[in-house]
């Protein structure tokens, strides 16, 4: 029998999260961002894997291809068994398309486009969470986007209003405190949001977390070489322990940060699936590896944005 995966509670939300999350960005296709061809076989095979092994947050968002389609066909079912997150300020890349360039549209009237498209896809009548994928402050302040949200909300339609945010933007919606959750890129080759992390996180602010393994080591994943360039050059292969993969440090360096909720981390392999589940089990790095980890990073010039 599977160990059961570690929870979470997602701030404010009261949702309790497995602090294992699945990113449906995988089963985009490869229409769109590098994408992988992917078969309805496939889909259906990660897609019910996933909650098979008991991950119960899925995280999407209206341009990602095939993505919300294949939740709604192959996952509709189990609707009651998982917890969904998806954006909105997309536009829609057609299929026949070959682009990357997925431009975001800021209005009222858009955003409710995403929202009920991608409630028709995914065979539902709301959404958990919906995010706000990536705006700019002024484009937020400037369109009433938070007015948006909240009236999706009171149409039952959508439970918690949250958004995909960095860096600079991040203090400014924090401020707000409108937010029910944030969507932060974060990990220990990234850590410029580790202390926006905690500070949102003590605001009551559900914090999900992208980029927990930056895509995976090279040869195996699809991280870029120049992002892990910089675990070599901390010194982390020292602290792995015997047949401890790179990826696996990280996704246990992630899960340290006493204030990440969740971390998305997506794949179209069951076989990738279970070594992430099998990586996830084994928990956060001891206390005192932890800090190691932070000070070599530190002195490698990864470091926490002030």
């Amino acid at each position: 029998m599977a160990t059961p995966l570690a929870t979470a509670v997602l701030g404010r939300t009261n949702l309790e999260v497995t602090r294992l999350s699945f990113g449906a960005m995988e089963v985009r296709g490869s229409r769109i961002w590098g994408g992988r061809p992917v078969t309805d076989d496939q889909a259906k095979t990660i897609l019910n894997a996933v909650l098979d092994a008991g991950i119960n947050l899925i995280d999407t968002a209206n341009d990602y291809g095939r993505s919300e389609e294949y939740i709604g066909k192959y996952l509709a079912h189990r609707r009651k068994e998982y917890i969904l997150a998806t954006k909105c300020g997309c536009t829609v890349v057609r299929r026949d398309e070959t682009t990357d360039d997925t431009p975001h549209v800021w209005t009222r009237e858009n955003l409710f486009r995403g929202l009920n498209e991608s409630l028709t896809r995914m065979k539902t009548d709301y959404v958990d969470i919906m995010q706000l994928h990536n705006p700019p402050v002024e484009e937020t302040e400037k369109n009433n986007l938070v007015d948006v949200l909240k009236e999706m909300q009171a149409q039952g339609k959508v439970r918690f209003v949250s958004i995909s945010t960095t860096l600079p933007h991040l203090p400014d919606y924090l401020k707000w405190g409108v937010f029910d959750s944030f969507q932060i890129p974060y990990s220990a080759l990234e850590r410029d949001h580790e202390d926006w992390i905690t500070r949102s996180a003590e605001a009551g602010i559900g914090t999900i977390i992208r980029g927990g393994v930056a895509r995976g080591e090279i040869g195996v994943g699809l991280g870029s070489a120049d992002r892990w360039k910089s675990f070599e050059a901390a010194g982390l292969d020292e602290l792995r322990e015997v047949g401890e993969s790179r990826t696996a440090f990280l996704l246990r360096y992630t899960l340290s940060h006493p204030h990440v909720h969740t971390t998305i981390v997506g794949t179209l392999y069951p076989e990738h699936l279970h070594e992430n589940l099998a990586m996830a089990a084994k928990g956060p790095l001891a206390a005192g590896l932890y800090a190691l980890a932070k000070e070599r990073l530190t002195a490698a010039g990864l470091h926490p944005a002030v």
